[in-house]
């Protein structure tokens, strides 16, 4: 094999284990951002249906936002 010619190298095997450790760590911060991310808007969507639900139950008209979701009777 070629690599049997080189001799063991303790300290780049250090280096390697460095290196495996911080793109760990790297991966696990940007799933805690990930999750972060993803709760804020769970809580954002929860918000707004509670509004919604509470515009509802007083008689008033939901407050959307874009495009409806059909099209009223004007096609006709």
């Amino acid at each position: 094999m070629a690599n049997d010619d080189k001799p063991h190298d303790p300290e780049a095997e250090g280096e390697s284990e460095a290196r495996v450790a911080r793109a760990r760590r790297a991966a696990e911060a940007r799933e805690a951002q990930r999750k972060a991310r993803a709760a804020a808007k769970l809580r954002e969507n929860l918000m707004r249906r509670k509004t919604q639900a509470r515009a509802r139950r007083a008689g008033e008209a939901d407050a959307t936002e874009g495009l409806p979701a059909a099209k009223t009777d004007e096609s006709s």
